[in-house]
């Protein structure tokens, strides 16, 4: 299911509409005003009698902060829970029905602040809404997903009542593309979507209506099973600053998340499967003998290109290289190879046409229907134009061909600016040293070095080999925040050096220690 499908509008709150709220400092009287909106809002929980609809209403509530950031703390800390706190200081019958709400929709601590809070309101005589106590009686049903046959989309729905009553369904877009865009390690999709609506039947004959075509299939799940599949990917999801997900999805995301959280424990999602190298190699070598192979001219370019794809596959896909698609192969030619992978010429050249085999090969051993093939061809003839360019070779910028191969022999294209600051005499008489060899690498250091102590070359030549890794990420990362605030190289590159002799055996050490020069300058 791409987006609602006709006939059914998310069910949602049809009046809340929260002010805008940024996390930045405030003076302490509009944070006040905000949370005083927030509360005028609350009051229609004071009129709803449906616990769906009232759960709906303070999670929109809860939304308003969804996706900020701040430099001072845990935004559910310093916003949430003061909201609480506003709250129960108003003592009004829509603070305790927003509590209320609360402690079931919120984080932990939230739900336990939210639950202590009402409990006194209530004490001190405050009506209680009419839906509070069922909040409570959530009860998980039957669950099912609706996978597309590429494997880019999965769309969860999980059934629940209220102890058998007031059947509803949440329904969770997971896209197992987005999860491999962010170069963070992860296990899963993403979550970029959720809704909910009442009408469970009709949203279940669609689902299996649309499963009747050969592109689509409707299964059952456990609930362990869909809660094993929707945690790790709502996790994600969470942990990234700009994930790409709906508009609506911050209204959603606290009940989506006490949602998971209903469903029981205890599934598992199938491992994903480990290519080792013999295995990637191997894989290569039958496709490259394959009759889909047959007409590709240059075999030695084709070889080195089909390497880039079983990578992608094995290390964005979730050890998924034979899985093909028409917005996979957009994301491998415009999104992956610009950013990451250095191409020779000839490889420029022979990429969209060993992918069109690859998609011809791999489909046929996954069993993809010819249709879904043909669509995946389309999108890789599509691309191919927009790939020459997307990519953009750095030879094009002025740079010499043998020094950006010498600097990129992994063909990791993001290394090349830490790699060419890290060691950047690579001319002249020097022309001839191989930067990756030790040897060659400390004559490199040597010479712009001049007069350095062993010991200070040999700090010099571990900061070359970790700005070589990107080993930590914060190294670079501080390398050029400094440079942008007009640092000298050569004071930055002693200074990092010194940072990392002191913390070499402490990784978080080191972090901590960028992080604060980042902050502090030199």
């Amino acid at each position: 299911m791409n987006g609602h499908p006709g006939g059914f509008v998310p069910k949602g709150p049809r009046c809340v509409r929260v002010r805008w709220l940024n996390v930045s400092p405030r003076p302490t009287e509009e944070i006040s005003g905000i949370f005083d909106d927030m509360l005028l809002h609350a009051r229609e929980l004071l009129a709803v009698r449906s616990p769906l609809d009232a759960e709906l209403i303070v999670s929109e509530i809860l939304g308003a902060w969804y996706g900020r950031r701040t430099g001072g703390g845990d935004v559910e800390e310093l916003v949430g829970e003061a909201l609480l706190d506003h709250a129960s200081e108003k003592g009004t019958p829509a603070s305790l029905a927003l509590l209320a709400g609360v402690a079931y929709l919120g984080t932990p601590r939230q739900a336990a602040t939210a639950e202590r809070k009402a409990l006194r309101l209530i004490d001190e005589g405050v009506a209680r809404p009419p839906w509070a106590h069922k909040v409570g009686l959530i009860q998980a049903g039957e669950c099912y997903v609706s996978r597309d046959a590429y494997g880019d989309q999965d769309s969860v729905v999980c059934t629940y009542t209220y102890a058998g009553s007031e059947r509803h369904a949440l329904v969770v877009v997971v896209d197992n593309n987005l999860g491999g865009r962010w170069d963070v390690p992860c296990e899963s999709g993403l979550v970029r979507d959720a809704w909910v609506t009442s009408k469970v039947d009709r949203l279940l004959d669609h689902c299996r209506t649309e499963a009747a075509g050969e592109l689509t299939e409707f299964t059952e799940l456990t609930p362990a099973q869909a809660r094993a599949l929707l945690e790790p990917a709502l996790a994600l999801t969470d942990s990234l600053a700009d994930a790409p997900v709906s508009d609506t999805f911050a209204s959603y995301h606290a009940f989506l998340r006490a949602r998971v959280r209903a469903l029981p424990p205890g599934g598992r999602r199938p491992p994903s499967p480990v290519y080792s190298a013999d295995r990637r190699a191997t894989l290569a070598a039958r496709f490259l003998a394959s009759r889909e192979a047959e007409e590709l001219s240059d075999l030695s370019a084709a070889g080195r290109c089909v390497d880039r794809i079983i990578d992608y596959g094995c290390t964005r896909d979730f050890g998924r290289p034979l899985r093909v698609s028409p917005v996979k192969c957009e994301m491998f030619l415009l999104d992956w190879l610009p950013r990451k992978i250095f191409l020779t010429p000839p490889e420029q050249e022979a990429m969209p046409h060993v992918l069109a085999a690859w998609v011809r090969w791999a489909g046929r051993r996954t069993g993809l229907p010819e249709a879904g093939v043909r669509v995946t061809l389309d999108a890789v003839w599509d691309a191919t134009h927009k790939f020459g360019e997307a990519y953009r070779d750095p030879v094009t910028f002025g740079l010499d061909r043998t020094l950006v191969e010498k600097l990129l022999p992994d063909g990791d294209l993001e290394a090349l600016p830490r790699r060419a600051f890290a060691l950047p005499f690579l001319t002249g008489s020097l022309a001839s040293l191989d930067p990756s060899d030790p040897s060659d690498r400390r004559e490199l250091l040597s010479f712009e070095h001049p007069g350095a102590t062993e010991a200070e070359l040999e700090g010099y030549e571990r900061l070359a080999v970790r700005l070589w890794r990107g080993d930590p990420p914060d190294l670079w990362e501080t390398a050029q925040h400094l440079l942008d605030q007009g640092a000298e190289r050569h004071l930055l590159v002693h200074r990092l050096m010194l940072l990392v002799v002191e913390h070499d055996l402490d990784r978080r050490a080191l972090c901590r220690a960028l992080r604060d020069l980042r902050a502090d300058g030199l």
